[in-house]
């Protein structure tokens, strides 16, 4: 089956202003699912929020895309998923992470995790820890994401528990044999590692076919 996606192209000017718009919507859902996990109102107050939020909800969903796109920056070619659950700007539940690529291949991201990640109390869900390792690693193998490359294999080795708060996650790649790359990195918190991965990232048969 072929995975070829398909990208629509985005002008700078354009990208600058959707992020300008979506970025501050999409950390004011962040604080609202922050705030409904910790709120103690009372239930008059819980019911008036509910019905504001219901009130919101049916406001955002009176226009809505018929059909999931991505776009394609035109000047650097990366993909702007906005969806994207690890890095989308739309996406809510996404990690609030900015990948940094160096000239010699790392990357790298700096960024909090509220309780929304929580897994033990005071800890991030050991699912985050993956979801974040695997995007950054993704980052690395594929240049920024402007070659197609997908997991093949991804494995990680918690070395203690990750606590929720500012963190720091990095991937660099090892090595590349034939259609496979090899790809590293790390969660840090202040002390050092809390998780590290390895993975191996396949180009896949259409992109080898296309040259």
């Amino acid at each position: 089956m072929s995975m070829d996606f398909g990208f629509d192209l985005i002008s700078d000017e354009e990208y600058e202003r959707q992020r300008a718009l979506y970025g501050p919507l999409t950390q004011a859902l962040r604080r609202l699912i922050e705030a409904g996990l910790h709120t103690e109102v009372d239930e008059d107050t819980v019911r008036e929020a509910h019905d504001r939020i219901e009130a919101l909800t049916q406001l955002l969903e009176s226009k809505q895309r018929a059909v999931t796109t991505t776009l394609r920056h035109e000047a650097t070619g990366r993909p702007l998923a906005w969806a994207n659950p690890a890095v989308g700007l739309r996406n809510a539940i996404a990690p609030p992470m900015v990948i940094h690529h160096e000239d010699d291949g790392n990357c790298w991201s700096e960024f909090t995790l509220s309780g929304a990640y929580e897994g033990p109390p005071g800890w991030v869900h050991g699912g985050i820890c993956a979801l974040v390792l695997d995007h950054l690693l993704g980052e690395a193998a594929s240049e920024g994401l402007t070659q197609p490359k997908f997991t093949g294999t991804i494995s990680l080795r918690y070395l203690r528990g990750t606590p929720l708060g500012p963190l720091r996650a990095e991937a660099f790649v090892e090595r590349t044999e034939g259609v496979k790359t090899f790809a590293r990195g790390y969660l840090k918190d202040a002390e050092g590692p809390t998780v590290e991965a390895e993975g191996v990232f396949i180009r896949p048969a259409w992109a080898r076919d296309a040259g």
